[in-house]
């Protein structure tokens, strides 16, 4: 079978990036042709089909302001991905088109290229955010609350709450493409939907697409698995025996709506040492900090040893920084910013935990981080607001709590550090056991194969 994969970006840029160059790999290995079509970019992997990668966009980079109306002009529609489209479509001439991330820099006007007219080539598009529902794509409103307000397809309420980076001319420019898409029934075009989460399933379907979308859960590739069973730690109790310090991992972009300062807060107070609130957060986030005013008030705290790692940037790492500056040499010499990581360092430091943390204050949709930490056998604290839930078992892959709220995060790492030898082994066979029936790529290629060809044929899977 020829597929032909739709992304914007072209590199590793973060999870859908991820989920692109994995469905590529699994597609190979099971002999299929693949090609692709994205963006020209300096840090692109090398491709043959580069050759009708649109033009470089950046609408949010430091560019000059005419630059920025100039390229802002084919947010909506470009003729330019429309032309290049057509050209690869008549090159590799595929029988289904995977799209992922397309908007604003490709566009949907890729799916107004003739061939598409002459030719019935399904579409299948993966939803790796609320993009189809929500302008500003994170089902977050301007003043950081989690919000269902576009759901009715009434898409000027993101203008109202200034959604897009709490900006109304940014969330005006948001809200145009979102109803010109739906005037122009662009995603009429699109055959089905897959939502790598239940969660995600039920919000497109709310929001207008009943009938039309699948759940499939995302997968690691044999090589993902590979490199996590070779660093997964199964003694992490003689590790700390023999002087290594347990920690919590947070491991992802450093940005507020991942919760960031809520876990080290956390952290802070289970630990016993004190943080002031930032009198910068926004009005939202300290609603969503003081929900719950009962804290632990029994004098627990975690053992001296536990530390949190903290392996990402982003524009939170100044945040966070403060946060422990200002809580002494102690927190300091406990929280520790290890910076980006990736590939095989990344998974000794995700092995080495005895837990990971998914800490998000917005829908996430099924995060690979938390599906890494899994396959490396470190159960997971999670919060419960999106896809999350699914990822974690109470009491076997993990433990959840409240999204956003400090105390209930600082019990759950204190329940968490008590977690006993026998019972911390029975949690790993669990991850292990979660990611062999759910995770696998021959078994997700053999659905995703199953979902084109219902695709061709204009049914929706049962059963999903």
């Amino acid at each position: 079978m020829r597929i032909l994969l739709v992304n914007k970006y072209f590199y590793r840029k973060g999870g859908a990036e991820t989920y692109f160059f994995a469905l590529a790999e699994g597609l190979r290995a099971l002999g299929h042709e693949v090609a692709f079509f994205s963006m020209q970019h300096p840090n692109n992997e090398s491709s043959y089909w580069s050759k009708y990668f649109v033009s470089e966009k950046d609408y949010v980079g430091d560019i000059s302001a005419f630059k920025k109306v100039q390229e802002a002009s084919t947010l909506i529609y470009s003729f330019e991905a429309r032309r290049k489209f057509e050209a690869l479509l008549e090159e590799f001439k595929p029988d289904v088109i995977h799209m992922n991330n397309v908007h604003r820099q490709l566009t949907l006007s890729i799916l107004d290229a003739p061939y598409l007219k002459k030719h019935h080539v399904p579409v299948v598009y993966t939803a790796h955010d609320y993009i189809l529902v929500c302008p500003a794509y994170t089902m977050v409103n301007g003043h950081g609350e989690v919000c269902d307000a576009c759901l009715d397809k009434h898409f000027m309420h993101a203008v109202k709450n200034a959604c897009v980076k709490g900006s109304r001319v940014k969330s005006a420019l948001a809200t145009m493409e979102a109803e010109f898409l739906k005037l122009h029934h662009s995603y009429d075009k699109i055959d089905l939907i897959i939502a790598p989460s239940e969660f995600m399933k039920s919000k497109l379907e709310e929001g207008g697409f009943a009938g039309k979308v699948v759940a499939l859960q995302n997968f690691l590739t044999d090589s993902q698995m590979e490199m996590a069973r070779k660093v997964a730690n199964t003694h992490k109790f003689e590790d700390a025996v023999d002087g290594k310090r347990p920690y919590f991992l947070f491991f992802g972009r450093l940005s507020k709506e991942k919760g960031i300062l809520t876990l080290v807060r956390a952290f802070l107070k289970a630990t016993g040492l004190t943080a002031p609130y930032d009198s910068t957060e926004s009005e939202g986030a300290v609603r969503r900090t003081a929900e719950s005013s009962e804290v632990a008030n029994d004098k627990t705290f975690l053992p001296s040893n536990w530390d949190l790692h903290i392996v990402g940037d982003g524009p939170g790492r100044s945040e966070i920084e403060r946060l422990v500056a200002d809580a002494g040499s102690e927190a300091a010499s406990r929280i520790q910013l290890l910076g980006y990581k990736s590939g095989e360092d990344l998974q000794r430091e995700v092995g080495n935990a005895r837990f990971s943390v998914l800490s998000s204050e917005w829908r996430e949709n099924m995060p690979y981080s938390g599906l890494e930490s899994l396959a490396a056998k470190t159960p997971v604290i999670g919060a419960r607001i999106g896809g999350i839930p699914e990822l974690v078992v109470e009491g076997e892959t993990g433990f959840a709590f409240k999204s956003g709220n400090v105390d209930d995060l600082t019990k759950t790492f204190l329940k968490a550090s008590l977690v006993n030898e026998i019972n911390y082994q029975s949690m790993q066979q669990a991850c292990a056991k979660y990611v062999d029936k759910r995770c696998l790529q021959d078994r997700y290629i053999k659905q995703l194969l199953d979902i084109y060809e219902a695709a061709a044929n204009g049914i929706t899977p049962m059963g999903r």
